[in-house]
């Protein structure tokens, strides 16, 4: 996308996050640093810059972005609480699978709509067991947000998927060992997984814009 889209996705993204951040806040109940408003607006913003620069259509445009704010409450909301909140994950996954349905109409790319799909449908999956398997590593919530992010880097390949869904583990295990290294956390303690799920993510979408 040109420049000039790529900052109007940041600067609505931005805007987004600050009118919904105080609506987060009420569904964290928190008053956690997290939970200023200038938080989610500087990750709004440059998540959805990022969605400029990856998006090749006006309507995976609006889909990203629509991830994008959402992503960006929801980082907040569980380094604050520890919780991915349903009123948060399900609009976004909605308007996520909507926008990309106007994008398979638009452009007749049915079969990556169907690869998104599917990949949705495996993503969610793999996380599912995971939590059964793990429950106090992995929560429901971090099921959920599974899904959407699935959807969206199945929208870009296999690839976006597979660099997306491993990124967020080895950026979990990254800030796990830094912070055990300055004696901030421990082996036991508990670590906020949907932020590093969502930084996963948005590696993946790098990597199938580079090498797309």
């Amino acid at each position: 996308m040109p420049p000039l889209v790529i900052a109007t996705a940041a600067a609505v993204c931005a805007a987004a996050a600050w009118a919904l951040t105080p609506w987060a806040r009420t569904l964290a109940d928190s008053s956690s640093k997290w939970l200023r408003r200038w938080v989610p607006v500087v990750l709004g913003a440059c998540a959805g810059a990022g969605a400029g620069a990856v998006a090749d259509h006006w309507a995976s445009l609006v889909a990203l972005c629509a991830l994008a704010v959402g992503c960006a409450l929801l980082i907040a909301v569980d380094l604050a609480v520890f919780r991915l909140p349903d009123a948060i994950v399900w609009p976004t996954t909605g308007a996520v699978l909507a926008m990309l349905l106007v994008a398979a109409v638009v452009t007749g790319e049915w079969v990556r709509f169907g690869t998104a799909l599917l990949a949705m449908l495996v993503v969610g999956v793999g996380y599912f067991a995971l939590a059964w398997i793990a429950p106090s590593s992995l929560g429901l919530g971090d099921v959920k947000l599974s899904l959407v992010l699935g959807l969206a880097l199945g929208w870009f390949g296999w690839q976006a998927v597979f660099f997306g869904i491993l990124g967020g583990f080895i950026a979990l295990a990254v800030v796990a060992l830094v912070l055990m290294a300055l004696r901030r956390t421990s082996l036991r303690a508990d670590l906020a997984f949907g932020p590093w799920m969502i930084v996963g993510a948005a590696a993946g979408l790098t990597v199938a814009a580079v090498s797309g």
